[in-house]
């Protein structure tokens, strides 16, 4: 077998576990005679991108990391002496100035605040939050208007499964509300349904840049009749490991109650977040929607919520009609009265589904009535009422394929929500030691096809800090998850919930079983 051929094999082997995707292609012949197999590898690469929090000065933010132990559906563990780090940074804040008219006095303020933010960050990038061993959950905090948004790398046996909880609570204000999202990858294309640019919402995009290079998006919004009107979308830059947020009412003339925004770069890659602020109800990040699917699962609804709105858009140029459901405790039911949701291509719909819980928590599974047309979609969720109410979202999301986690967990106030579309499922769950001390624990739990099973997660033992929770499916059908963070104050009901994306902690790449000389062609 010649070197060359040898080579390649072990560039494509190298760069999947890097970066996720390696592709390699045999000669017809070599293809019917070679057996080969497909072996799971931990990634040995991965980033992350927190926003900046909050412009509010009474804002108090807990970033919460963790790389989770086990294999992770990988063949292997990675190994003990791997070396490797996982460590977040400071990034430089930039205030985007994309054009349009609004001379409301928040903006202002808001604008103001940005500024100052930019002023007072690091921009040598200096370490805020470093792992010290994986399986052992770190936090750091931050307080006020003028915390930075973060960048960050894991590599080695830190870099599979790395998260990072960004939870901020902020007590007073238009901007009041517990705020939580999951640290986000950096990617090219996002969708997100559920944001608004009506008066009585605030909602800025947040593009982060981890590259040492400038990033260039647009962004696009989509109303109830197709796309809005814009000249300032496009071609928005961002500045080398830096975060833009943009102001999405500045974008547009017209004010929308439902808008699906669209995120895409022509040029490098970014981090993309929605912070929503609703001045009667609270605020919290919008994060993105999966992949564009046919069918979609967007589970973790909690049982005392007031009000669900559901928001979808289809991505491409056929209509979407698609049948709603609910999965609760007890099995997937049809809400009286709302049965079906028809959707038109690239315009937003939205359904109001009041209380569709009743009591119990559950998830809404989406499916098409016809033909499968690809759709996003997003639920605004309301806790409490009247000054007492207090917004999430849930975003749909993939099912988890090997692993996921979700960190920053407390001793109370967490909710985990298992759900089963299709068949049942054994799902173990893994709580880790806290960052300050304890020990883990696992459950396993049994989820009823076509249901939702919510649970209070077992705290590990001699808990003190922050814990996370690993969810890995065992056997079974599809599941999806969320967790709820409820921390309430002065009566307020806040909350946040975060959805449970597989981490994408191995790759898969080619495995030889017989001799590769086979691939020279007699050379």
């Amino acid at each position: 077998m010649n070197r060359t051929t040898l080579s390649l094999i072990a560039a494509a082997t190298a760069l999947a576990a890097v970066t996720g995707f390696a592709s390699l292609s045999a000669p017809a012949d070599a293809e019917t005679t070679a057996a080969a197999t497909v072996a799971r590898l931990p990634v040995e690469r991965t980033s992350q991108l927190c926003p900046a929090p909050s412009v509010s000065d009474v804002a108090e933010t807990t970033y919460t990391s963790v790389t989770p132990t086990g294999k992770g559906g990988a063949d292997s563990e990675p190994a003990a002496d791997a070396g490797g780090s996982a460590e977040l940074k400071e990034s430089t804040v930039t205030l985007a100035e994309p054009g349009g008219t609004d001379d409301d006095k928040d903006d202002k303020k808001e604008e103001e605040k940005q500024d100052d933010a930019a002023k007072g960050s690091a921009s040598d990038g200096k370490p805020f939050v470093t792992l010290k061993e994986p399986g052992t959950p770190v936090s750091a905090e931050s307080s006020g208007a003028n915390s930075p948004a973060l960048v960050g790398t894991a590599t080695g046996r830190f870099a599979p499964g790395w998260t990072t909880q960004q939870t901020t609570t902020v007590s007073v204000g238009g901007a009041r509300g517990l705020l939580g999202m999951t640290c986000t990858a950096p990617d090219t294309d996002f969708w997100f349904p559920g944001a608004s640019t009506e008066r009585s919402r605030q909602d800025y995009v947040h593009l982060t840049n981890p590259d040492d290079t400038v990033a260039i998006a647009d962004i696009e919004l989509y109303g109830p009749d197709g796309a809005l009107k814009s000249e300032t979308g496009e071609g928005i830059p961002v500045p080398a490991r830096s975060s833009v947020p943009v102001l999405l009412s500045t974008l547009t003339s017209e004010a929308a109650p439902n808008v699906t925004v669209h995120v895409s770069t022509r040029a490098g890659r970014v981090g993309a977040a929605v912070r929503a602020a609703d001045e009667a109800g609270g605020s919290d990040w919008l994060t993105a929607s999966g992949t564009p699917a046919g069918s979609v699962v967007l589970p973790g609804i909690p049982a005392d919520a007031t009000d669900v709105r559901l928001v979808a858009l289809a991505t491409g140029s056929a209509d979407a009609d698609l049948k709603v459901q609910l999965a609760t405790p007890d099995g997937t039911i049809t809400p009286a009265g709302h049965e079906s949701l028809h959707v038109k291509s690239q315009m937003t719909a939205a359904l109001e589904l009041g209380d569709i819980t009743k009591g119990e928590p559950g998830s809404l599974v989406l499916t098409p009535s016809g033909s499968a047309a690809p759709v996003v979609a997003a639920l605004r969720v309301v806790r409490g009422k009247g000054e007492k109410r207090e917004i999430a979202f849930i975003p749909a999301t993939a099912p988890i394929v090997s692993r996921a986690t979700v960190a920053d967990n407390r001793a109370k106030g967490s909710t985990l929500s298992l759900t089963a579309p299709g068949a049942a499922a054994k799902v173990k769950v893994t709580s880790s030691p806290g960052t300050e001390g304890g020990e883990a624990t696992v459950e396993t739990y049994d989820v009823k096809a076509r249901s939702t099973l919510a649970v209070t997660p077992k705290v590990p033992a001699g808990l003190k800090g922050a814990y996370a929770l690993t969810v890995e499916p065992e056997s079974g059908g599809p599941v999806h998850a969320a967790r709820t963070l409820a921390l309430p104050e002065d009566g307020i009901a806040m909350f946040t919930v975060q959805t449970l994306p597989d981490d994408r902690g191995t790759v898969s790449v080619p495995r030889a079983k017989e001799d590769l000389s086979i691939l020279d062609n007699g050379k």
